[in-house]
């Protein structure tokens, strides 16, 4: 089963994608955030073009589990995904993905334009691989 996993940020939106053993997640691209609806139907034609059984969209809650703003985001972008699309979308907890990576690539200075977008595109890998390894079968 290969997996989509979208980061949806306010700026750029991080999009990795499992192996075709469904088992690794790799980077596939970073989107320019546009709109919430013109984000949702390139997010669907991405996963069109790779046989994608899995939206996985990451939610960002507080520490007390709380939504904030962004995970309203998060809900609104799956929404607008299953409106226009027949593929699953499932939202996963992604609390301190981007700060998991910011200590992997610990000179990521949110100054340097390619490193925030290395930032954004991996912080997508770190919310799949996450998902995977919870659903990894025993």
């Amino acid at each position: 089963m290969i997996i989509l996993a979208v980061d949806p940020g306010q700026k750029r939106i991080g999009i990795a994608i499992t192996d075709p053993s469904g088992k690794v997640a790799l980077p596939l691209t970073i989107l320019e955030h546009i709109s919430r609806l013109d984000d949702a139907q390139r997010i669907i034609q991405i996963a069109e073009e790779n046989n994608v059984s899995l939206i996985l969209i990451g939610q960002a809650l507080d520490s007390d589990n709380l939504p904030t703003l962004q995970s309203r985001r998060s809900v609104n972008l799956a929404n607008s995904i299953r409106s226009l699309s027949m593929i699953p979308v499932e939202l996963w907890e992604e609390y301190e993905s981007t700060q998991e990576i910011k200590h992997i690539l610990p000179k990521a200075s949110p100054k340097h334009k390619s490193k925030r977008k290395a930032i954004d595109d991996l912080s997508a890998v770190v919310i799949l691989q996450n998902y995977l390894e919870n659903h990894a079968e025993i």
